[in-house]
């Protein structure tokens, strides 16, 4: 019988960016979601479509530092998992808090790729959700890419369901894609 991973999840200090940045930030996905837009004296159709390509994509999702000093106030929710036995970072979760809506915007959602698939991205997801009880916000946004399947289907499977798009809102140019869900009361 194997013994289980283990791992702790605290809150992100400045020290602990270097390594944030230093983890395996690529991705594989055989999908993407493909955007078309329809425009006609009516109105406006815009479809989402799941497309498999042609050939696996290998990327590197964008990583920022900015936006993880930006994540650093109090007022703010920068979480990171490290591994118990060997106290390395293994992941971490940004959350922008916007009080006036009560809203919380999950920037980042980031596990690196030898310990993916071991409930770490999910379990930072439960603590930010958490934090945002705490902070009274009553609503949680995460936004990602089209070309971010792995990502489209990790919100999807926590919960998260898709609440709209900006075509010119990340700095590389990628579709944005944004998924929502309440708050959970804190357990």
């Amino acid at each position: 019988m194997s013994t289980p991973f283990r791992f702790v999840i605290r809150d992100g200090l400045a020290r602990d960016i270097p390594a944030c940045l230093e983890l395996d930030h690529t991705y594989k996905t055989e999908h993407v979601w493909q955007m078309s837009i329809f425009q006609d004296n009516y109105g406006w159709e815009i479809k989402f479509k799941t497309e498999r390509l042609p050939r696996v994509l290998e990327t590197t999702y964008p990583a920022s530092a900015r936006r993880l000093q930006l994540s650093l106030p109090r007022n703010q929710c920068f979480v990171v998992a490290v591994g118990s036995e060997i106290p390395e970072v293994l992941g971490y979760l940004t959350m922008r808090a916007e009080p006036v809506r009560g809203v919380g915007y999950i920037q980042d959602v980031v596990v690196s790729r030898p310990f993916r698939r071991r409930k770490i991205g999910a379990r930072l997801l439960h603590i930010a959700n958490r934090w945002a009880a705490e902070h009274e916000l009553h609503q949680l946004i995460m936004e990602t890419q089209t070309k971010n399947y792995p990502s489209i289907e990790f919100c999807r499977a926590t919960g998260f369901t898709f609440c709209g798009f900006n075509d010119q809102y990340l700095e590389n140019q990628d579709i944005a894609v944004f998924f929502g869900k309440p708050v959970d009361s804190p357990d």
